[in-house]
């Protein structure tokens, strides 16, 4: 038999000594091991006191952005909804009217647009495959809720709000 690596290491087979079959040192290893953790410092925080520092490249729910000047960025081109593996995002496009000039940026944006909370897995192709950098994963963790239906968040529940505008709640 040929060894893949050099650390094979063989097996002790010699029958166990009266100490050994008392478990003694074993145990004491372990208490050794248990005493060294209590002296630690503890790795749990208090919630809502206290907040966890997030990765730097932790992502969570998703942010329709606006321009500067208040405007949606998202142009419904699609490649958001065809980027993403597990088909979280639905759209619909529609023309922009003649007057709606401050409300959208191109010609063409999104009517509808919906995620899927329950489908997605937060791998941030959506954020990668936008051209207008109109979507982005913040560090804001999805939240937890009792119905399905709560978790299908429509464009108006993504968008951030205009200057001066309150967010729903």
């Amino acid at each position: 038999m040929q060894a893949l690596t050099n650390r094979a290491k063989p097996v002790d087979r010699r029958p166990m000594t009266f100490t050994e079959k008392l478990y003694l040192p074993a145990i004491a290893k372990g208490m050794v091991i248990t005493f060294k953790h209590i002296f630690q410092k503890k790795e749990t925080i208090s919630y809502p006191e206290q907040k966890r520092k997030f990765s730097p490249v932790f992502r969570g729910l998703h942010v329709l952005n606006r321009d500067a000047e208040g405007r949606e960025n998202c142009t419904a081109c699609g490649l958001c909804a065809v980027s993403c593996p597990a088909e979280a995002i639905t759209m619909e496009g529609a023309e922009r009217k003649p007057g709606e000039e401050h409300l959208y940026r191109e010609e063409k944006y999104a009517a509808r647009y919906e995620i899927n909370m329950l489908r997605c897995i937060f791998c941030g192709f959506c954020e990668e495959a936008c051209p207008k950098d109109a979507i982005y994963l913040t560090e804001t963790f999805a939240p937890s809720n009792y119905n399905r239906e709560s978790f299908i968040y429509g464009k108006e529940d993504l968008l951030i709000p205009m200057p001066g505008e309150k967010k729903k709640a």
